[in-house]
């Protein structure tokens, strides 16, 4: 089972593997590697940076990289006449798993199908990715919990098992929704819409929702807009693979758990090395741990069933960066201002004023890690009418001063 196995740990400096040393070839000519790899997102693109940087450092090889027609879906006409020494493949149909059999070359499988069972493998280590989803969630007070997968794909399935597990251990249940893959007969994309907003429109409130990657969170957070349901008070979501592009796109800015694709692209190649010189390597696999998980504004909430609290909790997510007041949120409810900074305090341990500097620090801190804009641009865009007040602000609450925190940040990138 997957979550017995041992993940291999991930260096400080993720960049290298710890156990990896020089390795010295002395073939006359480059072998060549096909990479049967779809590259359109994020986990695909960094198991091939991986990859590429072992190649690099370590080997001479000739690499083929076909240009897929969707994911699963390559130009084998093309490829068969291509005389290949090794094989790096995400093998998830049945196509791929034939042409690898057919050409009886080394290869190591980089996907979750296990299509085909006696070669070597790596893969994410799906029981870690659960726990950390759940313990997220688990600590912004959700005591109700969904699972948002993708029928036919094992990786969704083992997630969504080792998150139920975690949860069973605590006595809690986990409502679970499958959608259907883009290939199942009969598949409709509005019907697929319509069955997943029927789903969250049932489930109980305030609820913590793990989507088994991002583009399935990105679905469910505008089915949530589409149906008018408050993303995170009602529905709190985060995702896998954190696709940063995919992550911004989303509104409001999904939280995900990034994974270290880097690394078991670096260790997938260098199995394939060993296999290609002759070394035996062992079909068992290797599973490698995320590296944690990266919150936005999709998750950044506690769990409260008071009204009151959950109205001026949306309207300080929605307009924190439009300079606004605790008097404006006063507008938005219907108890005195006593009474909201009370109820504020017991639940989120800070008064609205508090969660309203909250909020925009978090969109300085996230423009900070992930643009070259100014200060003075970023206190313009986050309700701060000069950049000198935003800078002691950041101070006073980060603990650190800007230019500092914003190198920090873009070196771990």
């Amino acid at each position: 089972m997957l979550h017995q196995q041992q993940a291999i740990p991930v260096c400080k400096n993720r960049l290298r593997l710890c156990f990896l040393k020089p390795m010295v070839t002395m073939q006359s000519k480059r072998r060549k590697v096909a990479l049967l790899i779809e590259a359109s997102n994020s986990y695909a693109r960094g198991l091939l940076s991986g990859i590429i940087a072992f190649e690099q450092r370590y080997s001479a090889w000739s690499i083929y990289l076909p240009e897929h027609q969707r994911r699963g879906i390559i130009p084998l006409e093309r490829f068969e006449d291509w005389e290949v020494d090794g094989i790096l493949a995400r093998i998830e149909t049945d196509k791929i798993a034939d042409l690898v059999r057919s050409l009886d070359v080394p290869t190591v499988d980089l996907s979750a199908a296990r299509l085909i069972k006696d070669i070597p493998w790596v893969e994410t280590d799906n029981q870690a990715i659960a726990e950390l989803a759940a313990n997220h969630l688990l600590e912004r007070g959700f005591t109700n919990f969904g699972f948002l997968g993708e029928a036919g794909f094992n990786w969704s399935k083992w997630r969504c098992l080792e998150f139920e597990k975690v949860l069973k251990e605590k006595g809690i249940s986990c409502q679970v929704f499958e959608s259907l893959s883009t290939t199942a007969p009969g598949y409709s994309w509005s019907t697929e819409v319509d069955r997943l907003a029927a789903w969250v429109c049932s489930l109980p409130k305030p609820i913590g929702v793990f989507a088994g990657y991002d583009i399935a969170a990105q679905r469910l957070l505008d089915v949530c807009r589409d149906v008018d349901i408050a993303v995170p008070e009602q529905v709190a979501v985060i995702g896998v693979d954190n696709d940063a592009l995919i992550c911004e796109i989303c509104s409001p800015p999904l939280t995900s758990i990034e994974l270290n694709t880097y690394d078991t692209g670096f260790r997938a190649a260098q199995m394939l090395e060993k296999m290609m010189t002759g070394e035996e390597v062992s079909s068992d696999g290797a599973f490698f741990g995320p590296i944690t998980v990266r919150e936005r504004l999709s998750t950044d909430t506690v769990a409260v069933d008071d009204a009151n609290v959950a109205q001026a909790l949306k309207y300080i997510r929605e307009n924190a960066t439009f300079n606004i007041s605790v008097n404006d949120v006063l507008k938005q409810v219907d108890i005195s201002r006593r009474k909201l900074e009370a109820r504020f305090k017991k639940i989120l341990g800070r008064t609205p004023h508090e969660e309203i500097q909250h909020r925009r620090l978090l969109r300085v801190k996230q423009l900070l890690r992930d643009t070259e804009l100014s200060v003075a641009e970023i206190a313009g865009l986050t309700g701060y009418t000069h950049p000198e007040y935003l800078s002691v602000a950041f101070l006073r609450e980060i603990g650190m001063p800007i230019r500092e925190f914003r190198l920090r940040e873009q070196k771990t990138k």
